[in-house]
């Protein structure tokens, strides 16, 4: 079977935000899943574990087969060829922009690699709900990092009073446009919404001693049942096929507060490779075309995360793409506007 890509996340914030604060928390609950960290920031390298192991080199391993390297962006595209290749068994990988970086710069960088063995994983764009009006005031151009975000994390929302807090989230809903805002304090995010748990044996998971036994911070283990709450995960599975020009219509207009779609679809076609594997973050859309499963049920298996969402009308415009019959299946034509979103075949990893 194929292999599938690496999604590559960009973190993103100004200096102070939380960025490593909530990159240290997913290393901690990292779902059983081997990351790979990359910090484009050489002046600043704050991760925990490099303190611990007392070290700053260029690559450190994290434990658990996590790695992280510090790089510049000359070296960038060099440390994904790295994290990358197979023997690495790297699930995830996140890049840590300089709290002064151009966030626009590193998914550019992303988008246009050649690395066939990576796909973009959505800009993450971290905000001081404390110093959010001093930030804008000092740095103006975070509204266009904003605008360009896929997911936009309020952090420090314990800092901040209630009446404040709905201002700053109906500024950052104005700048970030369709992104989902969800609050956090001291950067927890559930790994769930920004990537899957990897299917590995149990034996595989190595517990990260050097997190968790080193580091408790601000008591994180007495919150974690609050993660859940900031975000939707819908659910949706279908026996019959979908139909493909109706699927992409529901997915060209996904709802503002939509940001994650991940599963696979069951067109119904001729192809022995018909099960098709759907990857969305944000606005970006891939589709992974591979072989059903020996004895496997051909059902369309959907999870869609996001902040605000509606389920039920999410599930009745997902009804809707049902095939209603023999006479409603798809044809070559029908199948183009989903191709669009297939890497072709010589570019696959």
């Amino acid at each position: 079977m194929v292999s599938k890509p690496v999604p590559v996340i960009v973190l993103a914030g100004f200096l102070g935000s939380g960025k490593t604060t909530l990159l240290n928390h997913l290393l901690r609950h990292n779902g059983g899943n081997r990351i790979g960290v990359i910090v484009n920031d050489f002046g600043s390298i704050e991760i925990d574990v490099m303190t611990v192991a007392g070290q700053v080199g260029s690559t450190v391993s994290l434990g658990n087969g996590c790695l992280c390297c510090a790089v510049d962006a000359s070296e960038l595209d060099d440390y994904l060829e790295l994290l990358t290749r197979p023997a690495a068994r790297i699930d995830i990988i996140v890049i840590e922009a300089s709290g002064l970086a151009e966030p626009q710069e590193l998914v550019r960088m992303l988008l246009a690699s050649d690395n066939p063995r990576i796909v973009y994983g959505g800009l993450v764009e971290v905000v001081d709900a404390a110093e959010f009006d001093a930030t804008r005031s000092r740095h103006p151009e975070i509204d266009r990092h904003l605008a360009i975000a896929d997911l936009v994390v309020l952090n420090k929302t314990d800092r901040v009073g209630e009446t404040a807090l709905d201002r700053v989230l109906g500024t950052l809903g104005e700048l970030s446009g369709a992104a989902p805002v969800i609050p956090a304090v001291y950067g927890r995010v559930d790994h769930e919404v920004l990537f899957d748990q990897a299917a590995r044996p149990e034996r595989e998971k190595v517990r990260q001693l050097s997190f968790e036994d080193l580091y408790d911070h601000e008591g994180d283990h007495d919150h974690a049942g609050h993660l859940h709450a900031a975000y939707d995960s819908v659910d949706f599975t279908a026996q019959a096929p979908m139909n493909p020009r109706r699927l992409m219509d529901f997915l060209d207009s996904r709802p503002e507060g939509l940001y994650r779609i991940k599963g696979f679809v069951d067109f119904g076609t001729a192809d022995p490779r018909n099960r098709y594997a759907v990857h969305a973050v944000g606005r970006f859309l891939r589709f992974y075309p591979e072989p059903w499963p020996r004895g496997a049920e051909r059902l369309t298996q959907l999870v869609l995360i996001g902040s605000g969402v509606d389920a039920d009308k999410l599930r009745e415009g997902l009804d809707e793409c049902r095939t209603a019959g023999p006479q409603d299946a798809p044809d070559e034509h029908s199948m183009w506007g989903v191709l669009r979103f297939v890497q072709a075949e010589d570019d696959r990893p």
